[in-house]
């Protein structure tokens, strides 16, 4: 089976942890950059990458880089590129993108550069004139920066944080592959006590549970490259069993989680129902004032935010009563996202270490006591 050349962006912060990742399911040949990391595989790690990368946004194929100042530099480098490879006589290819920092700034007009010089590739290879699009999208994405165009083709379709247990959430939710990642700073191990005294909608807990249980986050979903006719349906097949058999059904792993919001605390519990983890978990309602954590146990959580969801006196409040209830260290270890900078101070106590990291657009610490 011949190489392909995959690319996966990530959050800013967690390009380590999904390195991991990649050469833990079979990825060669890792470039990493800010924000992506790209390496080299099969069909059999394409799908294996979509159904089991836990920090990943998407999978693409990375089709050609080159340079281009010009609109023509950049309808011949699109040209060059080998789309009937993925993209049949009868599929759809939209396009979309971005450009920063470069010549070519208008998105727009670059989006209909990159079209035009897909269907000039596409006519001179299937001989017609007219492309009906009536098939399976193959979803072409272009990015330029520093006047540097990368084209791809996305196989995920939904973003990968989409794993489809969580159709109903509060209202400001951690997004699941960022809980992801930091479940895997913490180092959850399949018989690991993880709690969330703030758990909202339950992600964190549920993302802990796939890790301990080796539960692939995309097996209950599906993605963009399954309807490709260039890619045969057995490989989804095999790639399915295989993340099907990883399963760990004997991990001790118990997840304790409370929300003072008795909404919060059952749609974690719906949202655990949907993830088919229900029964690794205990929830209550319950105020932080009132938590006691286990020995031997791992914090993990992400606190209202002032600016979000709370003022920011409050927030500050709550911070000062979980550094009373929560684990400094030892056998009681914490691991806190904030945005705010002075954290540590109305907590009580320094972090063992701190990381960056970006919930959405809001630059957060990941404050880590351990």
């Amino acid at each position: 089976m011949s190489k392909i050349r995959l690319c996966c962006p990530c959050h800013f912060g967690l390009e380590s942890v999904l390195k991991y990742e990649i050469q833990k399911i079979g990825g060669t040949e890792l470039r990493v950059s800010d924000g992506k990391i790209s390496f080299s595989g099969d069909e059999n790690i394409l799908a294996r990458a979509n159904l089991c990368l836990s920090t990943a946004e998407r999978v693409l194929i990375e089709l050609i880089e080159f340079k281009a100042s010009t609109f023509e530099e950049l309808f011949q480098g699109v040209k060059s590129a080998e789309l009937e490879r993925y993209i049949g006589e009868k599929n759809a290819f939209p396009v979309k993108g971005y450009s920063l920092n470069s010549t070519l700034h208008s998105v727009p007009d670059c989006q209909s550069i990159v079209k035009k010089a897909a269907v000039e590739r596409l006519k001179s290879k299937y001989g017609v004139n007219w492309f009906d699009e009536t098939e399976a999208p193959v979803q072409i994405r272009f990015s330029i920066l520093k006047d540097v165009v990368s084209l791809y083709l996305d196989t995920s379709g939904v973003g990968l944080h989409k794993r489809g247990y969580r159709r109903n959430s509060n209202a400001a939710p951690i997004k699941e592959t960022l809980a992801a990642g930091i479940v895997d700073l913490a180092r959850v191990r399949p018989d690991t006590i993880v709690c969330d005294p703030f758990c909202g909608s339950g992600t964190i807990l549920i993302e802990a549970a796939f890790k301990a249980l080796r539960i692939a986050p995309g097996i209950n979903r599906r993605f963009a490259a399954e309807k490709w006719s260039s890619i045969d349906p057995m490989i989804w097949r095999e790639e399915r069993s295989r993340a099907i058999d990883n399963v760990d059904r004997s991990a001790k792993f118990q997840g304790i989680g409370a929300d003072i919001d008795d909404t919060a605390a059952a749609l974690t519990l719906d949202n655990a129902h949907k993830a088919g983890i229900k029964s690794r978990l205990d929830i209550r309602q319950a105020d932080i004032v009132t938590f006691r954590q286990p020995e031997n146990s791992i914090v993990i959580c992400n606190p209202p935010y002032g600016e979000r969801l709370l003022e920011l006196r409050e927030a500050e409040d709550i911070y000062k009563k979980m550094g009373r209830v929560l684990g400094k260290g030892g056998d009681r270890q914490s691991y806190v996202i904030s945005p705010h900078e002075e954290f540590e101070k109305f907590f009580g106590t320094p972090a063992s270490k701190r990381r960056k990291l970006y919930n959405g657009m809001i630059k957060c610490q990941l404050y880590m006591y351990f």
